[in-house]
């Protein structure tokens, strides 16, 4: 079937009443800053962190619990539900923390005064260097962990933005979009599958924050748990990227760092907000 033609007009505008439907029209608007006042809470550690548990939260969280597992008692953090559904990333405290009202955003207070970090992939920069660790620290190393890292950051909204948002959040089905974005998805999964049959982890032999930036979105496609779109993708086509996938998958860390700000799923796997490392004790009883 041939798709209706849209004629785009000469100026757009917003027309916030025209709703289209989408699964995140409530919070879509084409201006940025705060849109009501709120503070937000400081908990008793250094690093705070105001994050939901989506691909891209979970990246600092997965690093943090990383961290303290390797004794980095420094790394300790409090860890902030935010709503993204329910517009806390446009309360005025996380517009000053992050002024593009996007999670997570970090604020390092153990320094003074303290400093503000946003942008996941930042933060797993800025962390990996205050701590020195999954992060090679020889130049070569260092710049093809990098390397890997801001490729994550420049390809992954094609995955989600793209082919997740037209795939399973656009109200209507249309081939072209689907069609454009999978192929992009399966040429990413393609590059990441051929890196994977060279080495063990993305930016080589040790685990990095390369591997932490990337597993959240394609090792969670790889194992089904975004879009639901594994078999649409033939995702046995990468073999390499499916042993990494779950090989990540059974670290202890990634799987305490994937229940810190969850609001869905498994009651025994949601943490909505992390305090201290006792906190994770309290899932069992769920």
């Amino acid at each position: 079937m041939k798709e209706q033609h849209y004629q785009p007009p000469k100026v757009w505008q917003w027309l916030p009443n025209d709703s289209k439907g989408g699964t995140f029209d409530n919070i879509n608007r084409p201006v940025s800053g705060s849109t009501h006042e709120k503070p937000l809470p400081i908990g008793k550690h250094p690093l705070q962190l105001y994050s939901l548990g989506t691909p891209n939260g979970v990246k600092v969280t997965i690093l943090l619990e990383e961290m303290l597992a390797l004794g980095i008692a420094e790394a300790e953090y409090d860890a902030f539900l935010i709503q993204i559904q329910e517009g806390d990333q446009f309360g005025s405290g996380f517009v000053q923390l992050n002024p593009n009202s996007k999670i997570p955003a970090l604020l390092d207070n153990s320094v003074e005064p303290g400093i503000r970090v946003f942008e996941s992939g930042n933060i797993l920069l800025y962390l990996a260097d205050k701590f020195k660790a999954f992060i090679p620290q020889d130049m070569v190393g260092r710049t093809e962990c990098l390397s890997w890292l801001f490729w994550q950051m420049g390809s992954a909204p094609y995955l989600g933005g793209g082919f997740g948002h037209f795939y399973q959040y656009a109200p209507d089905k249309l081939q072209y979009p689907i069609d454009r974005y999978t192929l992009e998805v399966k040429r990413q999964l393609d590059v990441l599958n051929k890196r994977l049959e060279q080495v063990r982890f993305i930016a080589g032999d040790e685990y990095s924050i390369a591997d932490i930036a990337i597993w959240p979105w394609y090792g969670a496609l790889i194992l089904n748990r975004i879009y639901d779109a594994a078999e649409f993708l033939n995702v046995s086509e990468y073999p390499q990227v499916i042993r990494w996938a779950e090989g990540i998958d059974q670290r202890a860390a990634v799987k305490r760092g994937r229940m810190v700000n969850r609001t869905w799923g498994d009651a025994h796997e949601q943490l909505p907000e992390r305090h201290q490392a006792s906190d994770f004790d309290q899932l069992s009883l769920k």
